[in-house]
C-alpha cells in the first residue's frame, strides 16, 4: 500500500512536470533522504516543489532504493516539502532557487503518533554497522529466543562469552557493561550471573562501543557494551507474549505490555524462568616433585553440576508527556530468584606408576537467593532548537545475594574419613546514581556537551566457612573466612565539542573523575583507602570520502577498577586443593586506546574494519601459586589476581553484512589480536624459598563468527551461527581452541501475529574451555563446560503490533556524542 501511494504521487508529479513551459530556465535538484537515528535510506520518499505564487503548480520526485532523488524544475520561488508516510514532514517555505541545488542528506524522523496504523514492509538488518559502534537488534534474532542476556551477548559481533559467563570485547575482558546507557543495579553484584538471569526478550538492542566518548564512564579498558531494554513506542495498547520450554528441563514466560496515549506511555516487562543447566569439568594434575605431594603423584579430578535457577523479573514504568518538549519517566524493577547447584567431585589419586591409591568424593550442596530492587527516574527537556536538550537521571538500587552450601568430603570406603563443612556467603550492595547531561547545538554543524555523573556504591560480603565438630557443633575456619566492606564513590564531570567542516568532522572531549575507594577487611582489621583523581581525554576525527565511504581515527584513556571477587580474599570454596583468592591491594589499571576504522557501504554489502592498540599499565593478571597450606599432604594451589607492569594489546578486525538476495542475510566477524605482557612476580613457597616468576609473554590468537539467516517458503526462517576461538598461550600455560554452533528455525502463524521458534544452543556439545597449566611443582590439563547442549521451543504472540514494526524514536540515553560521527 505504501509503495502504491508513493508511485501514484510520482505519476501525478511527473504529469505536472511535463506540463511546464519549455522556455523557462530549468535547474536540477538533487539529494537523498535517510531515516533519522538509523541512517537507513528511505525508498519512495517524496520531494515536493510547490510554486509559492501558484500553489496548484507542483514539481517533484520520489527517492530510489538508496534514498537518492534527482529532477529538474523551473527556476523560481517554492514551498519545499520532504515527505514519507508515518514520518514527520520537513518544509521550507517561500525559498528562491535560481541555480542547481544539492540538499545533501535530509533526515526524516518517525512520527510516533502514526506508526500504529502503518504497515512497514522493510525489515532492518540484525546487525547495524556504524563507524563508531555496532548495534545488534535482538528482535530479529531467533537464536536467542527463550534464552538470556548472556546468550544475546554471545551472538554480538566482536563480543565473546566464555563457558563461565565472562564477557570479552575483542578478546579483552576489561569491559564496562551498561544498561540503558548507565550503570544499573540490574547488573547485581556478579555481572556474569546477573546476565544469565535477565531474559533475552527484555532486550531491544545491544550497542558495542570500542572507543567511547567523554560522555560515558571512563571505566572499562576494553570498551563499553550498552544493553538497551525494551520500552514500547507504538500508539494505543500493544504487546507480546513469549513462552518457551527446553531440554535440559527449562521453562520460561515473558510478557511485554505497552499503552501509549498523547499524555503518557505505560510500559511493563514481566517474566518467569525455570532453567536447568548441566555442566561438568575435569582436571588431570601431575605433581613433579615427590616432596610436594608424598601421598600421590597424580590426581584426576572429575566434576558434575546440575544447576537450577528459577525466579521472576518485573519492570513497570510510566513516561509522562508534560508538554511537547518535556518528558518525565519513572520505572521500578524487581528481580527475585533462587538457585541450586549440587556440585559432585571425585578425586582419583595415583602413585608414581599410575596405581590407584585412594578415591575421595566431595559433594557441595549449594543454594542461593538473589533479590534486586531498583527505582529510576529520567527528566528530559527539549528546547526549541533541534537536538538542544537537558536530561537528568537518578537511580537507587539494592541487591541482596545469599549463597549457602553444605560440603561432604570423604575417602571412598572409609566412613571414618567423613569431613563436613558449610559455607555462608551473604552479600549486600547499595548503589545510588545521579546524572545530568546538557547538549547545545552551535550553528548547523557544531555541538557542545557537558555533564555530571555521581556513582556511589557500598558492598558488604561476609564469607564464612565452618567445620562440623565431633560434638555436632560448627567451628569457624579462620583460614578461609572474611568480612569485607567495599565502598566506591566516584564523581565525574565532562565536556566535549564537535563540528563538521565539509567532509571532515571531529569530536573531542575530556572527563574528570574523582575516586574515593575503601577496601576494608574487617575480620583482620585491615583497612585500605585509595583516593585518586584523573583526567580522561577522548578524541575522534572522521573523513567522508563519499556518501558511502568514510574513515575515522579515535583515542580515549580508560580505567579499570578492581571489584568484587577480585578484591575479596575469600569468596569461593569449590575445591579444597584448588582455590580462588582475591587481592584487596589491587590497584586500578589505566589504558590508552587507539582505533583506526574504515566503513564502506554498497547496495548489498556493508564492510567495517579497524586496527586497534591498547596500552595498559598495572594490568590485572591471574597467577597460580602454592598457598603454603596442605590438605592431607596435598599442597593447596591458589589462583589470584595481581598487578603486572604493562600489557600491549593490538589487533585487527572486520565485520561484513551481506545480503546476496532478499531472502538471505549473512554477517561475519573476524578478530586477530596480539597480547604482550611484561612483568615479574615473586612469592615464598611452603619450603620458605623465594620463587621469582617471569611473566613476560606474547600471545597471538583470533576468533571468528559467521551468522546466516535464510527465509524459506511458507514463512519459515532458518538461522545458524558458528563461532571459533583459536588457541592462546599465557605465561603459565595455554588455552586451547573452542568451537560452537547454534541453530534455529522459526515459522510465522496466526496471520503473522504468532511465531514458533526452535533453537539449539551448542549443537555439537563442543563449547568447552580447555587449558594447560605448567608450574615448577605441578602440571595440569583441564576441561570445563558450564552448560551442555540446550534445545528450546518457543512461541511468541503479538497483538496490535507488527512483526517488523519500526521502533525508531530516539532514546535520551543513546550515547550522545557518539552519534555525531555516525
Amino acid at each position: 500500500m505504501l509503495k502504491r501511494l508513493q508511485l501514484f504521487s510520482l505519476l501525478l508529479l511527473t504529469t505536472v512536470v511535463f506540463a511546464q513551459k519549455p522556455d523557462v530556465k530549468k535547474i536540477r535538484i538533487t539529494g537523498k533522504i535517510f531515516e533519522k537515528g538509523t541512517s537507513l535510506p528511505l525508498e519512495y520518499a517524496t520531494v515536493v516543489f510547490q510554486d509559492a505564487k501558484n500553489p496548484e503548480k507542483l514539481n517533484g520526485s520520489v527517492t530510489d532504493l538508496d534514498g537518492n532523488f534527482s529532477f529538474e524544475v523551473p527556476a523560481g520561488t517554492y514551498n519545499v516539502r520532504f515527505e514519507y508516510i508515518s514520518f514527520k514532514t520537513i518544509e521550507y517555505k517561500n525559498k528562491t532557487y535560481n541555480t542547481n541545488t544539492d540538499f545533501g542528506t535530509v533526515y526524516l524522523e518517525a512520527d510516533i503518533a502514526q506508526l500504529a496504523g502503518v504497515e512497514v514492509i522493510a525489515e532492518r538488518s540484525t546487525v547495524e554497522i556504524k563507524l563508531d559502534k555496532k548495534v545488534y537488534n535482538v528482535g530479529k534474532d531467533m537464536i536467542v529466543k527463550g534464552g538470556t542476556v548472556s546468550d544475546v551477548l554471545d551472538n554480538v559481533p566482536s563480543v565473546t562469552v566464555d563457558p563461565e559467563g565472562t564477557v570479552a570485547l575483542r578478546g579483552n575482558e576489561n569491559v564496562r557493561i551498561l544498561i540503558d546507557g548507565k550503570p544499573s543495579g540490574l547488573a547485581g553484584i556478579n555481572i556474569a550471573d546477573a546476565l544469565k538471569m535477565l531474559p533475552a526478550d527484555a532486550v531491544e538492542k545491544v550497542e558495542v562501543i570500542t572507543n567511547p566518548s567523554a560522555r560515558y564512564d571512563a571505566e572499562g579498558g576494553g570498551g563499553i557494551i550498552n544493553i538497551v531494554l525494551r520500552k514500547g513506542k507504538a500508539q494505543g495498547l500493544n504487546g507480546s507474549f513469549v513462552v518457551s520450554a527446553g531440554d535440559p528441563e527449562s521453562y520460561s514466560g515473558n510478557t511485554s505490555l505497552n499503552f501509549r496515549s498523547e499524555k503518557f506511555n505505560l510500559f511493563s516487562n514481566i517474566g518467569y524462568n525455570y532453567r536447568t543447566s548441566l555442566g561438568n569439568s575435569l582436571t588431570d594434575a601431575h605433581y613433579l616433585s615427590p616432596n610436594a605431594n608424598p601421598n600421590s603423584i597424580f590426581i584426576d579430578e572429575r566434576r558434575t553440576n546440575e544447576r537450577l535457577n528459577k525466579g521472576y523479573n518485573s519492570n513497570f514504568g510510566i513516561e509522562l508527556f508534560i508538554d511537547k518538549t518535556t518528558t518525565w519517566t519513572n520505572s521500578l524493577t524487581i528481580q527475585n530468584s533462587r538457585g541450586e547447584n549440587p556440585d559432585n567431585v571425585f578425586f582419583y589419586n595415583y602413585d608414581v606408576n599410575r596405581n590407584s591409591t585412594f578415591t575421595q568424593n566431595r559433594f557441595n550442596d549449594q543454594r542461593s537467593k538473589d533479590f534486586t530492587f531498583e527505582y529510576a527516574t529520567n527528566f528530559t527537556k527539549n528546547f526549541k532548537k533541534e537536538d538542544h536538550k537537558l536530561t537528568i537521571d537518578m537511580a537507587f538500587s539494592e541487591n541482596r545475594e545469599r549463597d549457602n552450601s553444605v560440603i561432604y568430603d570423604q575417602i571412598i570406603n572409609v566412613p571414618s574419613s567423613l569431613f563436613v563443612e558449610r559455607t555462608l556467603n551473604p552479600q549486600d550492595q547499595k548503589r545510588n546514581l545521579f546524572q545530568a547531561d546538557y547538549v547545545l547545538p552551535l550553528g548547523k554543524e557544531s555541538r557542545f556537551e557537558a555533564g555530571y555523573r555521581g556513582n556511589f556504591q557500598r558492598n558488604i560480603t561476609d564469607f564464612q566457612i565452618d567445620s562440623l565438630g565431633v560434638a555436632g557443633n560448627w567451628i569457624r575456619n579462620e583460614d578461609y573466612s572474611n568480612l569485607l566492606e567495599y565502598k566506591e564513590y566516584v564523581n565525574a564531570f565532562y565536556m566535549q565539542f564537535g563540528s563538521k567542516i565539509d567532509k571532515f568532522s571531529y569530536f573531542a572531549g575530556v572527563r574528570f573523575e574523582d575516586s574515593n575507594i575503601e577496601v576494608n577487611s574487617i575480620s583482620s582489621n585491615d583497612y585500605n583507602t585509595k583516593k585518586y583523581n584523573n583526567f580522561f581525554p577522548t578524541a575522534t576525527i572522521n573523513y567522508e570520502f563519499s556518501e558511502s565511504s568514510s574513515v575515522s581515527l579515535s583515542y580515549s584513556r580508560r580505567i579499570n577498577r578492581p571489584r568484587g571477587r577480585f578484591l575479596n580474599p575469600f569468596s569461593s570454596y569449590s575445591s579444597r586443593i584448588n582455590i580462588f583468592r582475591g587481592n584487596p591491594d589491587l590497584n586500578p589499571a589505566y589504558t590508552n586506546s587507539f582505533d583506526l576504522g574504515y566503513l564502506k557501504r554498497w547496495k548489498k554489502v556493508t564492510f567495517n574494519t579497524s586496527a586497534y592498540v591498547n596500552l595498559t599499565d598495572d594490568s590485572f593478571q591471574f597467577i597460580r601459586r602454592e598457598s603454603g597450606l596442605f590438605v592431607e599432604g596435598v599442597p593447596v594451589i591458589e589462583s589470584t589476581p595481581i598487578n603486572l607492569a604493562t600489557e600491549i594489546r593490538a589487533g585487527f578486525e572486520f565485520n561484513v553484512n551481506y545480503s546476496p538476495y532478499k531472502w538471505w542475510k549473512l554477517n561475519t566477524n573476524f578478530n586477530l589480536f596480539r597480547n604482550e605482557t611484561k612483568g615479574d612476580y615473586s612469592y615464598t613457597n611452603y619450603l620458605d624459598e623465594v620463587v621469582v616468576q617471569n611473566f613476560d609473554n606474547t600471545a597471538t590468537s583470533w576468533f571468528t563468527r559467521l551468522s546466516s539467516k535464510i527465509s524459506l517458503p511458507y514463512k519459515v526462517d532458518w538461522q545458524a551461527n558458528a563461532t571459533y576461538m583459536a588457541p592462546q598461550t599465557n605465561a603459565q600455560g595455554k588455552n586451547k581452541s573452542m568451537t560452537s554452533v547454534n541453530l534455529a528455525f522459526s515459522k510465522d502463524v496466526l496471520k503473522d501475529k504468532g511465531t514458533i521458534a526452535l533453537n539449539v544452543s551448542d549443537l555439537f556439545n563442543s563449547r568447552k574451555r580447555r587449558s594447560e597449566i605448567s608450574l615448577p611443582t605441578v602440571s595440569s590439563y583441564s576441561e570445563f563446560q558450564w552448560r551442555q547442549r540446550q534445545i528450546t521451543l518457543s512461541f511468541t504472540y503479538r497483538f496490535n503490533k507488527k512483526k517488523n514494526e519500526r521502533e525508531n524514536q530516539k532514546r535520551s540515553d543513546d550515547g550522545g556524542g557518539d552519534d555525531f560521527m555516525g
